[in-house]
């Protein structure tokens, strides 16, 4: 609880992240060919209700359907540290794993090719994505690991060998256990962290073990929500339920009282 607090202490205004930059694997290319610089753009006007679009509807429109050939496209985080890889085939049918180093990555050959990459700090594979996390959190440019993280991606595809171990398979919690030991560890530990500056987080959904939260209150739009998020929510999910997958949010800050995406 001490930890959610002060990560809310030190909470900045105003934040506004740059737009995404896109790299977009093409099949005659077995790497990424194009990294875009995010471009300025006038600020969307946003209807009054928004859709939050999911990984699997957006795997299915981005690439062309029948393709023989491995595709993948990248999307950087607005914070630079992360990366989503959204490849057009199944990686983990129905689940997801979080990575945190190589050792934990034994007998899983998609891991085990992305952590001998020098600046891969963590991997969480969600059926057909793959976030990276890099070690140097000071560079924002993706070209170079982008192609290195794509290359490796393929290589583990067309090996053959088993993308994900199968203990962790057969060890996988149900829906169940997962919905019970988030929703504890929300009651008791992140919601009174978080309440001193009126917010509150709510679990929406548990699908195989990847949940959906959306923040609330004093959360909702916060400069300091993607910290709290991850530094504070994150963890404190994973130190309870260590078997957790992939923690989405599809708050919409934009309607929050100190939007930061607006």
């Amino acid at each position: 609880m001490n930890f959610i607090k002060r990560i809310f202490s030190g909470m900045k205004q105003d934040v506004e992240p740059e737009s995404p930059a896109v790299v977009e694997e093409t099949e005659s290319s077995p790497v990424a060919e194009e990294f875009s610089e995010p471009e300025t753009e006038p600020a969307p006007s946003f209807p009054d209700v928004r859709r939050v679009l999911q990984i699997p509807a957006i795997s299915e429109s981005i690439f062309p359907e029948n393709s023989d050939a491995v595709l993948i496209k990248a999307q950087p985080s607005p914070t630079g540290d992360q990366c989503l890889f959204t490849v057009n085939r199944s990686l983990m049918n129905g689940h997801s794993w979080y990575f945190v180093d190589f050792e934990s990555a034994a007998e899983s050959a998609l891991a085990e090719a992305l952590f001998c990459l020098e600046d891969v700090e963590t991997v969480l594979v969600c059926e057909c994505t793959v976030t990276i996390t890099r070690k140097d959190k000071t560079l924002v440019d993706w070209v170079s690991l982008a192609k290195e993280v794509g290359a490796a991606i393929r290589g583990a595809l067309e090996a053959g060998e088993g993308l994900i171990a199968e203990k962790i398979i057969a060890d996988m919690p149900s829906e169940d256990e997962i919905r019970e030991g988030i929703q504890k560890v929300i009651d008791v530990e992140v919601n009174p962290g978080v309440a001193g500056h009126g917010g509150n987080i709510a679990l929406m959904a548990v699908r195989g073990n990847s949940v959906t939260i959306q923040m609330g209150g004093g959360c909702q739009g916060c400069s300091a929500a993607d910290l709290t998020l991850k530094q504070g929510i994150h963890t404190s999910f994973r130190k309870a339920v260590p078997k957790v997958g992939a923690i989405f949010d599809e708050t919409d800050h934009t309607a929050g009282l100190n939007p930061f995406f607006s």
